[in-house]
């Protein structure tokens, strides 16, 4: 098959499975009549979580040519109200290059509501700073192998009834990072920058798309470095489930990731499922 027709058969199935979960969206409507907000795919909403309400958020991407897959588990919580945030971000990752499942370096972060406390105003920002523990591997390459820091600067811009706008940069720090072989270690500056624009047709059902450049750089073990550059596209949907009024919020979604690299372009399958629920 040539690649226009791989890509061609790809979209096709795409397309198919958001029209699936939009008939199943709003098969469910009279229940989901609360407006999705806080739900991007990869990239920050500039959005705490409401006071005495949390949120679990697990995203898997899968290639299937290679094989290669990758998982996250976030839970955030306010403290105690919307102003502080605190969340774990959990990452797991295989391939048959790395000879299986590997956990990645955890995420300890906090975020602070500088603009649109409370969900007031049209505009939102909320810095969050991150630990990065070095519980990954560098041989597997799901890890730094040294304590990190990471900045990000969320901003959230609503723009009317039907479209929001959000804006990343991002800044990551490890001082140690360790080669693949353990051999070299030097300091590691990575960095993101993205947007990501919403569609909400319907409150309960949302089109986006993400664009980000991620740039990253790989310890030599002779001790140099190396900048890798990546483009990545995300066109995806989602829609709400809402049980009842203030009670448990089920937000499933489904994206087509494009990862373009100096190595070529890499196309997985984004799910993505958020559990939102009040806790007091």
């Amino acid at each position: 098959m040539t690649r226009a027709r791989i890509v061609e058969s790809r979209w096709s199935r795409f397309g198919r499975e958001v029209a699936v979960l939009g008939l199943v969206a709003l098969a469910s409507a009279p229940a989901a009549a609360e407006k999705i907000r806080d739900n991007l795919f990869t990239l920050e909403e500039a959005y705490n979580q409401e006071p005495g309400v949390i949120q679990h958020i697990q995203v898997l991407q899968i290639e299937p040519r290679s094989r290669r897959w990758s998982y996250s588990f976030t839970e955030e919580w306010p403290v105690p109200t919307d102003r502080h945030q605190l969340s774990l971000t959990l990452p797991l990752q295989g391939s048959p290059e790395a000879g299986g499942t590997g956990l990645g370096d955890l995420l300890v972060n906090y975020r602070l509501q500088l603009l649109g406390l409370g969900g007031e105003g049209r505009v939102a920002l909320a810095p969050r700073l991150s630990l990065l523990l070095p519980t990954g591997s560098p041989a597997r390459g799901s890890g730094r192998g040294a304590l990190g820091v990471q900045l990000n600067l969320p901003l959230s811009l609503d723009l009317g009834r039907y479209f929001t706008l959000h804006a990343n940069a991002g800044l990551t720090v490890v001082p140690a990072a360790s080669s693949p072989s353990g051999r070299a270690r030097a300091t590691a500056l990575d960095s993101t920058a993205g947007l990501g624009l919403v569609f909400l047709p319907l409150a309960w059902l949302n089109l986006l798309v993400e664009v980000a450049h991620l740039s990253t750089q790989a310890i030599r073990d002779d001790g140099g470095r190396a900048r890798e550059h990546a483009l990545l596209i995300q066109p995806g949907a989602r829609f709400a489930l809402n049980l009842r009024p203030g009670g448990l919020q089920i937000v499933p979604g489904i994206a087509a990731p494009i990862t373009v690299t100096a190595e070529g372009t890499r196309a997985p399958i984004l799910a993505y499922l958020s559990l939102e629920h009040r806790l007091w």
